[in-house]
């Protein structure tokens, strides 16, 4: 029966794979990667054969039509991205909700995604908060955190590692330079980092260090 699967795979840690997640690239007709150089590794690993297409944000459009058709004629299809869980900052809203117009199935399995353990090591109050994934670039970046700045909510961002001193100056300017935040990188992996101070207190950390691996940010919401 014709399916797409969204299948978390690890942020790091290969261990953080669930057997289920194993089980369905095995079974599954096809996989689409976000880079299948680094998919062919994750498959390698666990020993996993199957066939591989690429899917990313430089093609998703133009593959659309395509996995659809695939998808009525009774293809069952794994949607990966590079690490964590697919849709979530990467590739795949736009297959899903493609999906649900044309009334294909779509299951999502439960798995790696980072902002989660960021969040909870940060000390922050978590029963509640604001998932912004990566800010705008240019356009839109600093209306959108002078509006994150009345949040009452903690604040999770995604970041870069070239971008992180950027990113808490501009915390620090719109936020003040007192305001909480928690810094993860490297999550799950040999050298992973949770750091937590100020604004202030963190650039002047980072700005001595070497940064490198994905970055979660996490600010603490206003009183």
């Amino acid at each position: 029966m014709s399916k797409l699967i969204i299948v978390p795979t690890p942020i790091g840690n290969l261990k953080d794979i669930t057997l289920r997640a194993i089980d369905v690239l095995k079974e599954v007709d096809l996989i689409l990667a976000e880079d299948t150089r680094k998919t062919s590794i994750l498959l390698k690993h666990f020993e996993i054969k199957n066939n591989l297409k690429p899917y990313h944000k430089f093609n998703e459009h133009k593959q659309l039509a395509s996995i659809i058709s695939k998808l009525k004629s009774g293809t069952k299809i794994a949607l990966v991205s590079d690490a964590g869980t697919p849709a979530i900052s990467d590739p795949g809203f736009l297959l899903v909700r493609e999906c649900v117009n044309n009334e294909i199935e779509v299951e999502t399995l439960p798995g790696a995604t980072a902002f989660v353990p960021a969040i909870v090591n940060s000390g922050f109050p978590c029963e509640k908060f604001c998932f912004e994934g990566f800010l705008p670039q240019k356009k839109g970046r600093q209306k959108r955190l002078k509006e994150l700045s009345e949040e009452k909510r903690t604040i999770v961002l995604y970041e870069s590692p070239h971008r992180l001193i950027k990113a808490l100056k501009q915390i620090a300017e719109y936020f003040g330079e007192e305001r909480q935040v928690s810094v993860s990188r490297e999550l799950t992996k040999m050298h992973e980092e949770n750091k937590r101070g100020t604004a202030k207190e963190l650039i002047s950390y980072f700005e001595k260090a070497t940064i490198k691996g994905e970055i979660v940010i996490v600010i603490k919401g206003i009183d």
